[in-house]
């Protein structure tokens, strides 16, 4: 079940969009999102800028990829350092790096065998921006985040390790697709509301379940895919599945 305080739920002109949140990737980075959908900062603001084949950009309260919050920037997270607590699931090794999951972000790390040789025994690891990640747009300062952000429309492996993965969408990647393109879109599809799941009233909550990656579901696809699709396999080829059941 998910963990309504690690969760956005976004009502959308197309539909509903819920993310879930990344705090052992981007603590800071999910502390601002979680701080300004508190605050209402999303909510009517607009998709500004929707590529095909590619992402959903929006939170610029001007609607135009010039404005940001009120907050101070924030500093990168395009990595952090994995250790043996973090839940992390494995799905191949390739090139001295291995594949797999946080939760349900796709994400690459240094292996294991590293972590005898490094002083907090633990290793680098960034996040793969697949289908349905959520992602902290920026200006060419590296340092330079603040609330505009942007959900993929599909894998873009280019920008790993160059913008902050802080979730990824378990509901409604359909809906992160429909969305109206254009650069910039015009008459755009706008987030009616962005709440964080706890805040939404219980009796109105609803209950969403996602595959575990660790479980026997998806490890059953993850063999079957790694079957198909040999040294050609990407974690952006396979996602957990989200539901909503209440």
């Amino acid at each position: 079940m998910l963990n309504p305080e690690n969760a956005l739920i976004y009502e959308t002109t197309k539909g509903r969009i819920i993310v879930e949140l990344a705090p052992e990737m981007a603590p800071n980075h999910v502390a601002r999102v979680k701080m300004l959908a508190r605050e209402g900062f999303y909510n009517g603001l607009s998709f500004h800028r929707v590529v095909a084949d590619f992402m959903a950009q929006g939170g610029d309260p001007k609607g135009d990829g010039t404005g940001g919050s009120d907050q101070p920037d924030l500093r990168a997270e395009f990595s952090f350092r994995r250790g043996t607590t973090t839940n992390f699931v494995r799905a191949v090794d390739r090139g001295g790096a291995t594949i797999g999951w946080v939760g349900t972000i796709p994400v690459t790390s240094q292996t294991d065998f590293l972590m005898e040789r490094t002083s907090d025994k633990k290793v680098a690891a960034w996040g793969n921006h697949c289908l349905g990640v959520a992602s902290m747009a920026r200006g060419s300062d590296e340092n330079s985040a603040n609330s505009q952000f942007f959900l993929m429309r599909a894998a873009y492996p280019t920008l790993d390790r160059r913008y902050t993965i802080w979730g990824r969408a378990v509901v409604g990647t359909d809906v992160i697709r429909a969305l109206k393109v254009g650069e910039p879109v015009v008459d755009p599809d706008r987030m009616l509301s962005v709440r964080v799941l706890a805040d939404v009233p219980e009796e109105d909550r609803p209950t969403v379940m996602v595959q575990r990656t660790d479980g026997p579901s998806f490890q059953a696809r993850l063999k079957a895919t790694l079957e198909q699709r040999g040294a050609a396999f990407s974690n952006c080829d396979l996602a957990p599945e989200g539901r909503i059941v209440r």
